[in-house]
């Protein structure tokens, strides 16, 4: 299943939910720096939210505590495959190589990088 990509509205409302676990309307208000959307357009957004299938919600009278069905690892995997794919020929080499040129990414940096997956390639092939 491809997660869809969040706006910026709707992605300010999923990292405080990915920050607090769970919340009320009240509780992602109070996360929000000044000047603070109004109480129904947080809410608006929650809706497109839970209809997106990134929250779900439980019920407790009258109100709704929402909590993240879509993890941030997930999402972050999501857009980072859709951008490998979308620009740069699905070719997670062709990247890099186009940070190092940008000089965004240095020597040091790509050797630690190669270390990081090391590590990771030999923990995968310790859990099979």
């Amino acid at each position: 299943m491809e997660i869809r990509e969040l706006t910026k509205a709707e992605e300010e409302i999923m990292q405080i939910l990915w920050r607090i676990k769970k919340g009320f309307i009240k509780d992602l208000l109070e996360k929000y720096e000044e000047p603070k959307p109004a109480y129904s357009t947080v809410s608006t957004i929650v809706r497109i939210l839970i209809e997106k299938g990134f929250i779900d919600y439980k019920v407790y009278g009258r109100t709704h505590l929402y909590f993240p069905v879509i993890s941030r690892d997930d999402y972050r995997k999501s857009r980072l495959n859709s951008l490998v794919r979308n620009y740069f020929s699905n070719s997670y080499q062709k990247m890099l190589s186009f940070f190092a040129r940008e000089d965004s990414l240095t020597i040091k940096d790509m050797e630690e990088i190669m270390e990081m997956m090391r590590r990771e390639e030999d923990n995968n092939n310790q859990e099979r």
